[in-house]
């Protein structure tokens, strides 16, 4: 099981580097954006749509690496104040808004990419670029998410059974986040 949870891990993280990268194209065009603006007086029809795009596929293919790094938004108030059980209670006792969530997620949107994919769907703008890849990118993100979802539960469940968990496999502990 553990091996299972690594591998998981070790995907989220791998995806999550590979996504860092796309940050470059988007400097990139957006600077050409600016640059066209300035020199030539308008910019290209592309150049902000396709940042767009490859910034959107950026944002939903994160989710499962911030998971396993405990990366996530919370509510510190109290939250932060808790101990490792306490957080690991807590989460467990609040997965099931998490799981609804995806699977709503998944569904509704593995819906919109077949749909999309199926009539390889366009943005109908001047340029009109390939939006299904990207469509594509939110079902496959949710479930990355999901399982590094299920990798957290098996963390927290640990936790409460007292044994230690392996960075390695279960990302960042919560102890961990506050001290970098």
């Amino acid at each position: 099981m553990l091996k299972v949870a690594a591998a998981i891990t070790r995907i989220n993280y791998l995806v999550a580097r590979i996504a860092a990268w796309l940050i470059v194209p988007i400097f990139v065009l957006l600077m050409t954006d600016v640059i066209m603006r300035y020199v030539v007086g308008s910019a290209a029809i592309w150049t902000s749509e396709f940042a767009q795009l490859i910034f959107g596929v950026y944002a939903v293919v994160a989710g499962g690496y911030l998971l396993a790094e405990r990366a996530h938004v919370n509510v510190d108030i109290f939250y932060g104040k808790f101990s490792r059980v306490q957080k690991a209670r807590v989460d467990l006792a609040t997965s099931f808004l998490f799981f609804m969530f995806l699977g709503v997620l998944i569904w509704q949107s593995a819906d919109m990419a077949w749909e999309s994919t199926a009539k390889l769907e366009t943005s109908s703008s001047i340029w009109d670029p390939y939006i299904w890849p990207v469509k594509l990118a939110i079902p496959i993100a949710g479930v990355l998410l999901l399982l590094q979802g299920l990798v957290r539960i098996a963390s927290d469940i640990r936790t409460l059974a007292g044994h230690d968990n392996d960075p390695a496999v279960f990302g960042k502990q919560a102890g961990d986040a506050s001290s970098h």
